[in-house]
């Protein structure tokens, strides 16, 4: 399903939706962040999606994590809360989301750091050093997490 991102765009459609959601900025070892080139926009984001009935905010960045990249992580701290009204994703089914996802830290478990596999919403799942990351293709949001982490900065909660 195509999925067309809106920050902060006059012509952007109205919200339908609220759906709690993570993401996880993996660092390893060496200090890179680890990212996938999402299949529905061909843009770099950090692993993530919406939070299952079941589970909290953390086991959601964790479960997905799994599921994009293939790589078992542990959640280590928090980036920052996204909740920007003016931030919607509209997908080709109709449903127009408005954000609402928490950006956890997370480093790999143990042993984890090699074995990255692509999903069915990734093209490409890599290493990148924070350097590396400016030059990609990436939707204003993912940016901003990613920013908000290498400046080791706490975005204001609006």
């Amino acid at each position: 399903m195509g999925r067309r991102d809106f920050e902060d765009a006059p012509a952007a459609p109205a919200a339908n939706s609220l759906v709690p959601a993570a993401s996880a900025v993996v660092v390893d070892d060496e200090g890179r962040d680890l990212l996938q080139r999402r299949s529905d926009n061909g843009t770099w984001a950090l692993p993530g999606g919406a939070m299952c009935l079941g589970e909290s905010l953390a086991e959601c960045a964790v479960r997905e994590t799994r599921e994009e990249t293939g790589l078992r992580v542990e959640v280590t701290g928090i980036v920052g809360t996204y909740s920007n009204p003016r931030h919607v994703f509209a997908y080709d089914d109709g449903e127009v989301r408005q954000e609402f996802s928490i950006c956890f830290l997370a480093r790999p478990v143990a042993g984890e750091a090699g074995a990255l596999v692509v999903s069915d919403e990734s093209t490409d799942v890599r290493w990148f050093a924070p350097e590396e990351v400016d030059a990609l293709p990436m939707v204003a949001g993912v940016r901003k997490r990613v920013d908000d982490w290498r400046h080791g900065r706490m975005p204001a909660i609006r």
